[in-house]
């Protein structure tokens, strides 16, 4: 993990660089483990990990006014003292602005702003302290700082309603510790802290103007290709040396068995259009983006993209065939990686803790023996799906901006999936009534439903979109928690309504695409965490706040038609002269084949998890009852239509639980060895809940 931080306090202290930090336990100071100062009191800040040289850049106007600038940024030092300037005057959004994926810190005086991304993939996250406040780019040093136990309310909102900001609002695991919104930064005034948004919100009175399709393409073109150029314009960089020579390995196989990545470019090639499209850039752009001459095959000048070929599920044979067509480019170098019964989700459950739970911990496993046999700097197409797809609630704001004829098509080929004439009336219908029921209301329904404990759903194509289609929805776990957990939630939602009387500020459809980019955003962190190769970076261009901005301008006509996201993706290409693609690139099929692999892996595996349910944590928080889970597994692996997504949720969070309380040690230097996140573990009780419910 890697990761900075730093506080602001309310008094200055005299204290120089070499000397940075509070007094810590017995008179040692106190600061990060393994931290590199970046610059010191009275408000000090520290990188804390394996960061590269190049991804650390700190520019000075003069000894009170400076700009860090932590992850892969396009921006030149110049362009940064320029924003550094324009930042003092109170303008943040520019400070977002510059290509590739980074936290930029601002320090104007005592004046301190901290600037998250919009997708949520690089948070911040603050707690007071010590009659200030600390603030860092991960939970758990924050939660070791202040000893915070967990927030058992946050835990039940995750698992309850996952894509409901209300219920989870800016709460975190550790009780005390606050997560700032995608879209805000943090200002920090001599302790004092503020949250401040920094994109422009768009008036509900009237609608937006008309976009043209043409020219919004060519901008994700346009910040596409930025992303991916500017990552290859960054350094070049060589993992540790190989050891040595292995009987019966060649270089690349000794390489995966140490963990150790290929040097130079790499990129994903499932066959899909987002790793395809990016592996594809990113091999044509100019520059060298493949290994290092000298290293690996000498090449120099080719690609190294890898696919994974599950052996032990089937139903992905046409996307192979795909990724082997677009790998005959002469610039790809392709590797394929088989995956046997070992590499199923649930396989391999032992792995480093992560600082937030996520339902990829399951096949962390799965995708590190992926990313082991990738390159040093390695794309990958996350979030593609989340920033260009149309959620189905965005039929409702195709309503409120009066343009019904565009729901044509995406009801047309939700008939031909269902194969009912009734599909129209029903879509129609259920878009329209999101589009007049006021935000409020569809809390309140949602907290009406955890506590009656209705979570039948319709099934199918269309089911889904009908379910979709509302303000807000249980999570897939919610079924299984207890009645006292729900309860909970339903507060907080009642609560979140009585706030909300104006909505969030956005049309139903925007909102929950946001919140849904948000999740897969945090989850994509877990994973790589979870799943993190040494001396590997992995890329996600498709979550650059240029690249999700220039998303979001995609008229809604656009984005609702079938297949829009290839259509998107093929223009992108054509745009950066590649034409060539195999037949029937775009056609979607990994889903299946996921939910495949993943009932596959559950039914392999149930014994263990039924033993990991034996006496879980997550029933002494009170969250869940033991035996319902144990029986929603075995009714699982026995092939029941049950939500494999909110098994998911619940093996993930209770083996995160478990790696967290089984940790020794903590972040920080200058604190007695119990100062650290839940210092008294979790006490058996059923009124666990309330504390941690509390609105903030």
């Amino acid at each position: 993990m890697r990761w900075l931080v730093g506080w602001s306090s309310t008094a200055a202290r005299a204290l120089g660089a070499e000397t940075a930090g509070a007094t810590g336990y017995e008179g040692e100071t106190l600061r990060p483990v393994g931290s590199h100062l970046l610059w010191g009191d009275p408000d000090p800040l520290w990188a804390v990990g394996d960061w590269r040289p190049d991804e650390v850049r700190v520019v000075h106007a003069d000894a009170q006014n400076r700009i860090a600038v932590l992850g892969i940024c396009g921006a030149s030092d110049e362009e940064l003292r320029r924003g550094l300037f324009t930042a003092r005057g109170g303008a943040l959004r520019h400070l977002t602005a510059w290509p590739g994926s980074y936290t930029a810190v601002v320090q104007a005086g005592r004046r301190i702003t901290v600037c998250g991304d919009l997708a949520g993939a690089r948070p911040v996250f603050h707690a007071p302290w010590e009659g200030g406040t600390a603030y860092a780019t991960a939970a758990l040093p924050l939660a070791d700082l202040t000893e915070a136990n967990l927030d058992f309310g946050h835990l039940a909102a995750l698992l309850a309603a996952p894509e409901v900001p209300a219920a989870l609002r800016d709460t975190t695991p550790y009780e005390g510790v606050r997560r700032v919104a995608p879209g805000h930064a943090l200002v920090l005034r001599a302790g004092a802290r503020e949250i401040v948004g920094y994109e422009p919100v768009a008036s509900l009175a009237v609608a937006a103007p008309p976009a043209d399709p043409d020219r919004a393409v060519d901008a994700v073109r346009d910040a596409l290709v930025e992303a991916v150029r500017v990552r290859l314009a960054a350094p070049r960089h060589v993992p540790g040396l190989d050891p040595g020579p292995v009987p019966g390995m060649g270089p690349a196989e000794r390489r995966a068995a140490r963990g150790m990545p290929v040097p130079g470019i790499g990129a994903d090639l499932s066959g899909g259009p987002a790793s395809g499209t990016l592996a594809l850039l990113a091999a044509g752009l100019p520059g060298r983006p493949g290994t290092l001459l000298g290293h690996g095959t000498g090449a120099g000048e080719r690609l190294l993209a890898v696919t994974f070929n599950d052996l032990a599920v089937g139903g992905r044979e046409a996307e192979l065939e795909r990724a082997g067509a677009l790998a005959a480019n002469p610039r790809l170098h392709h590797v394929v990686v088989t995956g046997a019964e070992d590499t199923l989700p649930y396989a391999d459950l032992d792995g480093p803790l992560t600082d937030e739970p996520g339902p990829s911990l399951v096949t962390a496993a799965r995708h590190r023996a992926r990313l082991a046999a990738g390159s040093a700097d390695h794309f990958t197409g996350h979030g593609a799906r989340q920033v260009l797809d149309a959620h189905p609630a965005r039929l409702a704001d195709l309503l409120l901006d009066r343009q019904r004829r565009h729901l044509v098509r995406p009801v047309a080929a939700l008939t031909r999936a269902d194969g009912s004439v009734l599909v129209p009336a029903r879509v129609y219908g259920a878009a329209r009534r999101l589009s007049r029921t006021p935000y409020r209301t569809g809390l309140e329904a949602l907290a009406e439903r955890l506590m009656r404990r209705r979570f039948d759903e319709p099934k199918g194509p269309v089911g889904a979109s009908l379910a979709a289609l509302t303000w807000a929805r249980p999570g897939p776990a919610a079924r299984w928690l207890t009645g006292e957990a729900l309860a909970e939630v339903s507060v907080l939602l009642q609560t979140g309504a009585d706030r909300a009387a104006g909505g969030p500020g956005q049309r139903p459809g925007e909102f929950r695409a946001r919140t849904v980019l948000a999740r897969h955003a945090a989850d994509l962190r877990v994973l790589e965490q979870a799943a993190e190769v040494r001396s590997q970076r992995l890329h996600a261009p498709f979550l650059d706040n240029q690249v999700v901005r220039a998303c979001r301008d995609l008229p809604e006509a656009l984005r609702v038609k079938p297949g829009a996201r290839a259509a998107v993706l093929r223009t992108v290409l054509e745009g950066a002269g590649v034409t060539d693609l195999p037949p029937g690139w775009g056609t979607p099929s990994h889903a299946s084949s996921a939910a495949a692999a993943a009932r596959t892996g559950l039914r392999l595996a149930a014994d263990s998890l039924v033993d990991l349910f034996d006496t879980p944590l997550l029933a002494d928080a009170g969250l869940v009852e033991a035996r319902v889970v144990r029986k929603a597994v075995r009714e699982a692996a026995a092939g029941e239509p049950l939500p494999l997504d909110g098994l998911a949720d619940l093996v993930s969070l209770e083996l995160w639980l478990g790696r967290l309380l089984s940790r020794r040690g903590t972040c920080w230097t200058g604190t007695p060895a119990r100062a650290r996140a839940v210092p008294a573990g979790i006490a058996p009780q059923r009124g666990a809940l309330r504390a941690g419910a509390r609105p903030s």
